[in-house]
C-alpha cells in the first residue's frame, strides 16, 4: 500500500505523479499561531527577455484526498484529471499560464498541496501526460534523464514547494539540473519577507563554464554534465542524472577519499549530532574496514559515486531495521562527503563552517560551483544540502517558510536577482529534507535553528554579520510587496512562528 512518502519519492525517481493509496494525516503538530488559509495566492514574475513564458503548477490537493492536481491557465480553476485508458493520454484541460511580456505577473490562486512544484518554459509550451493508475492518473512530469522526453530539447525548470494547514515550505532546487534561474520572495501577515536570490540571467553558462573548467583540470568528466542543443548550452546535469546516462561516469572518482574517511574512523570515533530525540550517536569503522558501525543502530557500508550524489542507494539506501535514525545518521555523513568534510571534522555537523565546504581536491565540484553561480550562494545541489551545523549554521538549501504566508513571488529569468542582503529577512524555523519527506520530516525532527549567523559571499566565504538595513527592495518587488509590508518589517519585528510537536 502507497504511502504519501512513496508517491513522492517515486515522483523524484520517475517523474510520475500519484495519488497516495493511504492517506495518511501527515500534520501532526501545530503552531502557536493561527492555521494557514485554505488558498495560496503565488505571483509569477517574468524577469526572462522572452514574451512567450509559461508557468506551470502540479502537486497532490491535500484536502482532496491527496488527488493529481494541475492549475488551469486562467490561473484559478483546479484540474483534477481522470485515469486514462491507455498509458501516454494528453490532458484535457489547458493547463499552460502565459506569464505575459518581461517585466510582468500573472497572480494565480492555489489550495493546500504536497509534492508541489512550479515549472517554467521559455519560448515553448511543456507537455504533461497521463498514465492510468490503481488510485487516479499518473501525471507524467518531464524528465531531463530521458532523451525521449517531449520536453527534453525544450528550455524549463521548477521549484518545489508544500502548503498545508501548518505553512508553506518552498525552495529552489538544483538537485537533479540547472537550467533556467528561479528566485523566491514570501511574505507573511505581518509584512515580514524572505527571499532567496538564485542565478543571475547568465547563471546556467556561468555553472556550464565551470564543470568544462574543473574538468581540464581533474578528467573526472564534469564535462560530461553540459547539455547543449543548437550550440548552446541547454542545461547542466547533477552529477545523479549524469551517472543514469553514462554508468561509468564517476565510477572510483570517491575511492580514495572515502578510503581514508574509513581509515581514520578506526580509532577516533565519528561523532553525529542526529539533531533529533536521538540525541549525539558515536560510529567506529570495523578493524577490516569495510564498515562504519553505530552500536545498537547499524552500519554503513563505504558508499560508491552513486551513492554519494544521490544519497538514496546502496550504503544511504533505507535499511530494514531503525530506518529513520540510520537515514538520519546517513544524512549528515552524505552531505559531509559531498562537502568533502568528514575527513577533517569528526563532530558532524556540528563544527562545520560554510569556508571549509568543497575546498578538498575530491569534492562535488558540481555543488561548488552552482552555490558560487548563485547571487546569495543557496540552492539546494543534492538531497542532503539542507544539513546545518545548529549553531552559526549558514543555510546552504536555498528555501523560504512560515506559517502564515499570505504571497509568494517567483521570478523566473534572473533579470532582477539580487542577494539577500537588499532585503530584510525573517528566518525560518523548519526545513524539510528533500530525502526524507515532509510528514516524516517533521513528525521527526521539528528544530529551531538560527539559520543565518554571518553574510555568505559567492565563493562560500563568510564575513562577520552586518547590522539589519532598512529595507530596500528593487522596483520589481516594491510593486508586489508593498501592500504586504507594515512596521513589523522593520528590524526589530517579532520572531517567526516556533513550530511544536504534539
Amino acid at each position: 500500500m502507497t504511502t504519501l512518502n512513496d508517491v513522492l519519492e517515486l515522483q523524484k525517481t520517475d517523474n510520475i505523479l500519484v495519488a497516495p493509496e493511504i492517506n495518511e494525516d501527515g500534520q501532526n503538530f501545530k503552531t502557536d499561531i493561527a492555521a494557514t488559509t485554505s488558498t495560496l495566492k503565488i505571483s509569477l514574475y517574468n524577469s526572462t527577455n522572452s514574451n512567450t513564458v509559461y508557468a506551470y503548477i502540479t502537486g497532490l490537493a491535500i484536502n482532496n484526498n491527496n488527488k493529481v492536481f494541475l492549475l488551469e491557465s486562467d490561473g484559478q480553476t483546479a484540474y483534477y484529471p481522470s485515469s486514462p485508458s491507455s498509458n501516454g493520454s494528453p490532458l484535457s484541460a489547458n493547463c499552460s499560464i502565459a506569464l505575459g511580456a518581461p517585466g510582468t505577473t500573472r497572480t494565480v490562486t492555489i489550495p493546500q498541496i504536497a509534492g508541489g512544484r512550479i515549472w517554467f518554459c521559455v519560448n515553448n509550451t511543456l507537455t504533461f501526460l497521463l498514465n492510468p493508475g490503481s488510485t487516479g492518473p499518473g501525471l507524467v512530469e518531464p524528465s531531463v534523464s530521458n532523451s525521449s522526453d517531449p520536453n527534453y530539447k525544450l528550455s524549463w525548470d521548477f521549484c518545489e514547494f508544500t502548503f498545508n494547514s501548518a505553512q508553506l515550505y518552498a525552495n529552489i532546487t538544483y538537485v537533479d539540473f540547472v537550467c533556467l534561474p528561479i528566485a523566491l520572495t514570501l511574505t507573511n501577515g505581518s509584512g515580514n519577507t524572505q527571499h532567496v536570490g538564485g542565478l543571475p540571467s547568465n547563471g546556467l553558462d556561468n555553472v556550464c563554464n565551470g564543470l568544462i573548467a574543473q574538468n581540464s583540470k581533474d578528467g573526472a568528466g564534469w564535462n560530461q554534465l553540459v547539455i547543449t542543443n543548437n550550440g548552446s548550452n541547454l542545461r547542466a546535469l547533477s552529477p545523479s542524472n549524469g551517472i543514469s546516462f553514462n554508468s561509468s561516469l564517476f565510477q572510483n572518482y570517491w575511492t580514495s577519499y572515502v578510503n581514508q574517511c574509513w581509515d581514520k574512523y578506526v580509532s577516533t570515533p565519528l561523532v553525529i549530532d542526529t539533531q533529533a530525540s536521538w540525541g549525539t550517536v558515536k560510529g567506529l569503522t570495523s578493524n577490516d574496514r569495510t564498515l562504519l558501525t553505530f552500536a545498537g543502530v547499524g552500519s554503513f557500508s563505504k558508499p560508491s559515486a552513486k551513492d554519494i550524489f544521490g544519497a538514496n542507494s546502496g550504503a544511504f539506501a533505507a535499511q530494514a531495521t531503525n530506518t529513520a535514525e540510520l537515514l538520519n545518521i546517513g544524512a549528515r555523513i552524505d552531505a559531509a562527503l559531498n562537502r568533502s568534510t568528514l575527513l577533517s571534522n569528526a563532530n558532524q555537523p556540528d563544527n562545520e563552517n560554510v569556508s571549509t565546504f568543497y575546498t578538498n581536491a575530491v569534492t562535488n565540484h558540481y555543488s561548488r560551483i552552482v552555490h558560487a553561480a548563485n547571487v546569495d550562494g543557496r540552492g539546494y545541489t543534492f538531497p542532503y544540502d539542507d544539513v546545518t551545523a545548529n549553531n552559526g549554521g549558514i543555510d546552504q538549501s536555498g528555501f523560504v517558510s512560515d506559517g502564515n504566508p499570505t504571497n509568494l513571488l517567483v521570478t523566473v529569468g534572473g533579470g532582477n536577482a539580487f542577494a539577500k542582503r537588499d532585503v530584510e529577512v525573517q528566518q525560518p524555523t523548519r526545513r524539510m529534507k528533500r530525502a526524507v519527506h515532509w510528514e516524516e520530516d517533521v513528525k521527526v525532527a521539528p528544530e529551531e535553528i538560527d539559520l543565518e549567523k554571518g553574510e555568505q559571499k559567492l565563493l562560500g566565504e563568510i564575513s562577520a554579520p552586518a547590522p539589519k538595513p532598512k529595507i530596500s527592495l528593487p522596483p520589481f518587488l516594491e510593486k508586489f510587496l508593498a501592500p504586504h509590508l507594515t512596521v513589523s518589517s522593520l528590524p526589530n519585528s517579532s520572531p517567526p512562528p516556533k513550530f511544536i510537536r504534539v
